[in-house]
């Protein structure tokens, strides 16, 4: 099985579920606000990942490598 085959974070899943289910990635969202013009958790949080990628001109790929490795490398919780 692949990397990408056991991801926990999806393209199709909202801002919310991911930041719900794994804190650490809201600095990974957060690091995009400038990119994105504003600031993603204030404006797209029921939005999905590829939407938000998709409005702001964001890497959906590397959005999405960013977010995995959030997960994999925090402290458990």
């Amino acid at each position: 099985m692949s990397a990408k085959d056991d991801r926990r974070i999806t393209a199709d899943m909202t801002l919310l579920d991911v930041v719900h289910a794994h804190p650490a990635t809201d600095p990974v969202f957060r690091s995009r606000d400038a990119a994105a013009g504003v600031c993603l958790l204030c404006t797209a949080l029921f939005d999905s990942i590829e939407t938000v990628a998709a409005r702001h001109h964001l890497d959906l790929a590397a959005l999405l490598d960013d977010l995995e490795n959030a997960v994999r490398t925090a402290p458990p919780a």
